[in-house]
């Protein structure tokens, strides 16, 4: 079998593949028909019939007979020369006593027609009829390499779906989603739409969700074996700090480094919901999808409603092979390619130095002593327009602020400049505060359900971005401000939820997280060298939809240098090093009130895209020296951490370990930080992982810049490991271990590996 799609047939082959299908993932609503496709298959004598991708190590085989449901008979790590027909045979189901009189099958997205027991990946109606949909197949198309078509009708109602699905070559994930358009004059209305309802493997019993608060995100949750439903919903309108639209089923013996894992991801930036549902049959499914305010998707004739990718990547060798093939994915195919060619500059960022209280003498004096300990980028963060000395005043007013920069921002922005640094700036256009000229000009500028009073948050309300004034308003102003400062960077900011999104009357949320993206691309358009961050409290906008239109995420507001360590090791299941940003924080976090070491605060924030929030003039001079030596040191190693691959390690309680290693396996660094004391006399041994077992190292301790071991002698001492280092094999290193040094709490360690023949 080749990598491109195989449609099989007793009485057909595929014809020549069609032009490439758009496959961004962002739903839409059309108010066209889309343009019909050749069908390469032609159907005939009424036998089954199937399709097959193969690709990057999946397998998807579906049973696709033209008049007939589709059915997804296999998804799952490749069966080489494995056939969908022989899987159909292979999973014959027979009739149960207290069942229906034939086994139900269901479809791609289990509608209420099929009689299939379980939740539909598709409830919609027409004033409460026609509702009990079943989509027959109508078409199967090969649009592009790897790439399908399914296109289904059900004629008695007049809906038709088109179902697509994307097998990535390179990593063997899959992308998925649909598109439900009305035939006929009278307004469907479209409750629910998954991008498919997915059979997973029984043997994947174990649920891994990422959950959290703010400045607590991506903590990971398990959900032993279980019987039932588990649904997971967000309405924040924003990713959310708490339902991340993602998770991991696992085997029971799965771990980062082995057993089969699937791991699984929404594309998108609003609401959204998953759930998993476990057949009293044996049948398991995984709906995500977007999700809807009611009536809120409502189709006209010939409209169309197209979900969100959803994406999908299974693994035999755990939870980092899964993790691999959406780093590989997000780099290769779906954030522009600049973002991957551009070197990821140091950042010194305002906020915990400054806060709200601008001056231009200490903003100047902040932007020297960044500049000397080696930044590369200085970002004013919030208080620089309007009337924002506060966070109830101001937002919706960008324009700079003559209170605090009578001469605007020219004086700070040269002498960054003059520095060497680039200039960033925080933006939150999204929202605004009704202490503020905007609203006090137009307050008809926001969401909002009529008489229902908005939830207090932040002193803020959510501006509504499907009013073609207000884009105007925010693209104009913005893209005014970048040019006039040459502004490099933007921290796009969230601070709130969006508790009631109407426009008009009606649910706005899906326009207005399309109208989010419409922005952040003309910006991006208009502004070919500007970068931009998605920020929101920290993570709570992080995902592969806003990945599209921004380069970096601001990955929590908690810079807890030990918290950081659990924060950071859970974003890593969904999203490479290059786009997490890592800062080092104060002596005292502002959050937590723990005060850490300045080598322990540096040695959390180098593996990320690294930077510093912080008030400079504050710290002495030895953690200044400090600093300087760390960012330098991640400076030296940033191609490796960002474009090496990441390996999270099996951690001892109390330890975090992480590594990245280079594609020709000659180089690695990993990081070994312990957090907790343990109960066994000494740590545990570090096995490392991704290296060539064939291969010399040189290993040498790289950091901190002193033994950190509380006695003496230790292994620091008899491998020479703060000098020249020890040479052992790759087989050693993985096989048998190496024994880290009895250190005290909040202490990481490097280790530079070097190939030497």
């Amino acid at each position: 079998m080749s990598d491109n799609a195989n449609f099989v047939a007793s009485n057909a082959q595929a014809k020549e593949a069609q032009a490439a299908n758009d496959a961004d993932g962002a739903p839409e609503i059309h108010t066209h028909r889309p343009v019909p496709v050749k069908d390469p298959v032609e159907q005939g004598s009424g036998e089954t019939q199937y399709c097959e991708l193969r690709a990057g190590g999946t397998f998807l085989a579906i049973e696709a007979t033209k008049g007939m449901r589709p059915i997804i008979l296999y998804a799952g790590p490749d069966l080489p020369g494995v056939t969908a027909s022989e899987l159909a045979l292979l999973a014959t189901r027979q009739h149960a006593p207290g069942c229906a009189s034939v086994p139900l099958r269901g479809s791609l997205l289990n509608e209420i027609g099929t009689g299939i027991s379980g939740p539909s990946g598709l409830i919609g109606h027409r004033g409460g009829h026609d509702w009990a949909l079943d989509l027959r197949i109508s078409a199967v198309k090969e649009t592009a390499l790897s790439t399908i078509e399914i296109h289904c009708e059900d004629s008695n109602i007049g809906i038709q779906a088109v179902h697509r699905f994307m097998l990535d070559p390179a990593t063997g994930l899959l992308a998925s989603n649909t598109a439900i358009e009305n035939l006929t004059a009278e307004e469907f209305e479209v409750d629910w739409c998954a991008a498919m309802c997915l059979p997973f493997d029984p043997r994947l019993s174990r649920f891994l969700s990422f959950t959290g608060r703010w400045s607590g995100e991506f903590h990971i949750e398990e959900v032993p074996a279980f019987q039932g439903s588990i649904v997971r919903e967000n309405k924040a309108g924003r990713t959310s700090h708490d339902v991340f639209p993602g998770g991991l089923l696992a085997s029971p013996e799965a771990n980062e480094t082995s057993g089969l894992t699937a791991a699984f991801h929404l594309a998108w930036s609003g609401n959204h919901r998953l759930r998993i549902d476990r057949h009293s049959d044996g049948r398991g499914f995984i709906q995500m999808g977007e999700m809807s305010f009611p009536g809120e998707i409502r189709l006209g004739q010939g409209e169309v409603y197209q979900t969100p990718n959803f994406l999908i990547a299974w693994s035999e060798s755990g939870f980092n092979g899964a993790a691999h093939a959406f780093h590989d994915h997000l780099r290769e195919s779906v954030m522009e390619p600049r973002s991957l060619t551009t070197t990821r500059r140091v950042h010194y960022n305002t906020w915990e130095a400054v806060y709200f209280l601008h001056d231009q003498d200490t903003l100047i004096e902040l932007a020297e002593a960044a500049a000397n300990v080696g930044a590369e980028r200085y970002v004013l963060d919030d208080g620089w327009f309007g009337g924002r000395r506060h966070d109830s005043a101001g937002l919706g007013d960008w324009w700079v602020s003559k209170d605090v920069y009578p001469d605007g921002l020219h004086r700070l922005v040269d002498k960054v400049h003059e520095l060497g640094m680039d200039f960033g700036l925080w933006f939150e256009p999204e929202m605004i505060n009704p202490d503020s000229d905007l609203y006090r000009a137009h307050p008809d500028w926001v969401l909002g359900a009529r008489g229902v009073d908005a939830v207090p948050f932040r002193g803020q309300l959510t501006l509504d971005l499907t009013k073609t004034a207000v884009f105007d308003y925010l693209f104009e102003k913005i893209g005014d401000i970048v040019s006039e400062y040459k502004i490099a960077y933007i921290k796009w900011d969230m601070n709130r939820d969006t508790n009631h999104p109407s426009s008009n009357g009606r649910g706005a949320m899906h326009l207005q997280t399309q109208a989010v993206y419409r922005l952040l691309e003309q910006l991006r358009t208009a502004h070919p060298e500007l970068e931009i961050e998605s920020c929101s409290s920290g993570g709570g906008r992080a995902d592969f939809g806003i990945l599209r239109y921004t380069d970096r995420i601001w990955t929590s507001d908690n810079n807890d240098a030990r918290q950081r360590q659990t924060i950071q090791r859970g974003a890593t299941q969904f999203f490479p090093l290059r786009v997490l940003g890592s800062h080092v924080g104060p002596k005292k976090c502002h959050i937590t009130g723990r005060k850490f070491s300045m080598a322990f605060r540096v040695a959390s924030a180098v593996f990320g895209h690294m930077g510093m929030e912080l008030d400079l003039r504050q710290e002495s001079k030895a953690d200044l020296a400090i600093l300087k030596a760390g960012i330098a040191l991640h400076k030296e190693h940033r191609e490796l951490i960002h474009s090496g691959r990441f390996w999270r390690l099996e951690s001892a309680p109390g330890t975090n370990l992480v590594g990245s290693v280079s594609d020709d396996q000659c180089e690695a660094l990993f990081s070994y930080a312990k957090l907790e004391t343990e109960l066994a006399t000494l740590p545990r041994r570090i096995h490392f992982v991704g290296l060539d077992p064939n291969m010399l190292y040189r290993v040498r301790m790289i950091w901190p810049q002193h033994n950190p071991s509380i006695s003496t002698p230790s292994i620091m001492d008899a491998a020479n490991l703060l000098g020249k280092g020890a040479i052992f094999s790759g087989a050693a290193l993985m096989g048998h271990g190496i024994q880290p040094p009895l250190t005290h709490p909040d202490t990481c360690l490097f280790y530079h590996l070097q190939s030497c023949g």
